[in-house]
């Protein structure tokens, strides 16, 4: 493969598909693949392939809550993408779920592959399903999920794993952010605001709003001495938030922001981290940091996996119990203390999708 002069296009949609894709695109780099990544405009995508220093062209954004704001930016994106790949016209397309690159890869007959854990996310996967030719999924979540929203069964490639397997397999902790942010180990909180404007969340909660306005201000008051990062999706989450939170505005404990570097990092030296979206707490409870998931529906296949497998998270979907869980766990301090190794051994029993991923390409592209 080192010099098959094949070119793989990867298209890029939200935050964690960067932060996924990474040790992916170094696999395919060092092969001398050449490669075309695009990626949206959306919560933290940007600021997270500038700091893994990945080249990327900037193509098209997030359409927002409203379904017709969707659907045009849908439009405009297929027609921002359709020449790009035209030109550079790949042997092969890979993503996570973007939504316009199955349609562009099947339209040209460009053999694809995505990654889908998350099937709730029923809108999207409606769209992508037909159009994919091969999908990663965990074996945690049923098969019959993705069936039901048209995924032809004999594409499923299913892994004994998660999607945050991918990058925690890599990972090796860097103590300098405690200087950096001047922070004490177990000595500050996390907070991460749900992602509202999500299509499975419309009808849940107004999409500039965020309960960490509710959940932040009880547990503050009993434990001041914390530091707290209220992490934010939107500049529409943050002005809302810093309104709610106005009385708290001269804490020096308090940190509200759309986007901060090392958060891996952050995270293994936390004490607890409570978050609105699964990702960053399915990644927390892997490096064995207390967990706080808080959303309205039910708990997800990947939260019962972690659960199952004795790792520290737990889901709740009242607010006012996640502060009361969240003050408990302050108050008790359960983080277990094992070595780094312990955790690291934890993490690669199981299986990594990008190596599923890389394996699956390298043998369709014959090289």
């Amino acid at each position: 493969m080192k010099d098959s002069n094949k070119k793989i296009w990867i298209d890029i949609e939200e935050p964690k598909t960067g932060i996924m894709f990474n040790s992916l695109i170094n696999k395919f780099q060092n092969e001398n693949i050449e490669l075309l990544i695009t990626a949206r405009d959306y919560d933290s995508t940007y600021q997270i392939l500038d700091d893994l220093s990945i080249d990327y062209v900037k193509v098209g954004s997030h359409g927002g809550e409203k379904l017709e704001n969707k659907l045009a930016t849908y439009i405009k994106r297929l027609n921002e993408l359709f020449p790009l790949v035209i030109e550079f016209n790949p042997d092969y397309f890979v993503t996570f779920s973007s939504v316009e690159g199955p349609r562009i890869s099947f339209g040209l007959n460009i053999p694809s592959i995505g990654y889908n854990d998350e099937p709730r996310n029923i809108p999207v996967c409606k769209l992508i399903f037909p159009f994919l030719d091969k999908i990663i999924t965990p074996d945690c979540v049923p098969e019959e999920w993705y069936i039901r929203l048209y995924a032809n069964p004999e594409k499923l490639i299913r892994y004994h794993g998660i999607d945050e397997i991918a990058w925690l397999s890599h990972y090796i902790p860097n103590p300098n952010v405690l200087d950096i942010y001047d922070l004490d180990k177990g000595k500050y909180v996390i907070m991460r605001s749900e992602p509202s404007f999500a299509s499975y969340f419309i009808d849940e909660l107004e999409p500039q709003k965020t309960l960490l306005s509710e959940i932040f201000p009880p547990i503050f008051k009993k434990f001041p001495n914390y530091k707290y990062f209220l992490i934010v999706r939107t500049i529409e989450q943050e002005t809302y938030l810093k309104g709610k939170l106005k009385d708290f505005s001269k804490e020096k404990n308090l940190v509200i922001t759309r986007y901060m570097p090392n958060m891996v990092d952050l995270c293994f030296y936390g004490a607890l981290i409570i978050s609105g979206g699964g990702t960053i707490v399915r990644e927390s409870s892997l490096l064995n940091v207390p967990s706080i998931e808080f959303f309205p529906g039910e708990t997800a296949p990947q939260e019962h996996f972690l659960m199952k497998n004795g790792f520290p998270l737990i889901h709740i979907k009242n607010y006012r119990d996640v502060i009361t869980k969240a003050i408990e766990f302050l108050t008790e301090s359960p983080r277990k203390n094992i070595s780094f190794e312990q955790i690291k051994k934890r993490i690669l029993q199981f299986e990594d999708p990008n190596d599923i991923c890389f394996n699956i390409v390298k043998k369709a592209l014959n090289c």
